[in-house]
């Protein structure tokens, strides 16, 4: 029997709690749809008095028209100035602040178009035409105000949405220029191989130059040498073996018969046998 009493009133406590929280979110439910029923009344009844001023700028010309315009261009003002500055507000944590100035600024526009509101029905239209300049005064101050708040906000955006491009589009060069990584090396790589093998081709035709010129030079010493071994006097003494080697070494060539000290007697017997034969001539 306890054990029954316990689970009633576990299960009553239960029902209690469930019906608590149907209510609290019926009554939140409620106040939500209050909330956006009150809202979307105060859009439609904005919109509806807009145009009803509108219709008497054009309807009724004089005074009246005047005051019709006023209101309208204050409500213009007001409410595009809150429409840009609630939508940057989520963005731009600086815009709140402008927020509460124009909340204020909402404050003095009610009381004037409450005092433009009572002034239409002025019977007296001379009275409305000597107040009506002062209370223009007051809209066209509290139309700049918003105006001021309004096109500093554009701006800022459009600042911020600049410096966001700018800095995206550099991102995304360096990231392309990332991506096309082999273009860079390919063209270091060619230029460095080019450079290399045009070095190595100059010093390579130096060098056979080089040497070409080195064994000209002294296959022109060496024949000098010897030609002038060759065309020497008869009478001169033949140079000794260690002569003729120095000779030779500083020539640069060395033959077998100026080793073997035979250069002189074969050039003699060259002349010899190249010289006429006087006795046959005669003959």
């Amino acid at each position: 029997m306890e054990a029954i009493g316990a689970l009633g009133i576990l299960l009553g406590l239960f029902l209690t709690a469930l019906v608590v929280l149907l209510v609290v979110g019926a009554v939140k439910a409620t106040k939500a749809v209050v909330t956006k029923v009150e809202k979307t009344e105060a859009q439609a009844r904005r919109a509806v008095e807009n145009v009803t001023l509108k219709a008497k700028t054009y309807a009724k010309p004089g005074p009246v028209g005047e005051l019709a315009a006023v209101r309208l261009s204050l409500r213009t003002a007001l409410g595009s100035t809150r429409d840009v500055l609630a939508g940057g507000v989520a963005t731009d944590g600086q815009l709140a602040e402008s927020l509460r100035l124009l909340d204020r600024l909402d404050a003095h526009a009610a009381e004037l178009d409450a005092e433009l509101r009572l002034l239409e029905r002025e019977p007296d239209p001379v009275r409305i035409t000597a107040k009506l300049p002062e209370l223009r005064e007051r809209a066209e101050r509290i139309t700049h105000s918003a105006e001021s708040m309004r096109w500093a906000a554009q701006d800022r955006m459009h600042r911020f949405a600049a410096d966001d491009l700018s800095r995206l589009s550099e991102e995304c060069e360096s990231e392309a220029g990332a991506l096309r990584h082999w273009d860079r090396g390919g063209a270091g790589a060619s230029g460095g191989s080019g450079a290399g093998g045009s070095g190595a081709g100059g010093s390579a035709a130096g060098a056979s130059g080089g040497s070409a010129a080195g064994e000209s030079a002294s296959g022109a010493s060496g024949g000098s040498a010897a030609g002038g071994a060759a065309a020497g006097a008869p009478g001169e003494p033949s140079p000794s073996v260690a002569e003729r080697l120095a000779l030779a070494a500083r020539n640069g060539r060395l033959s077998a018969e100026e080793v073997l000290g035979l250069g002189e007697p074969i050039a003699r017997l060259g002349q010899r046998l190249r010289k006429p034969n006087t006795g046959s001539s005669a003959n």
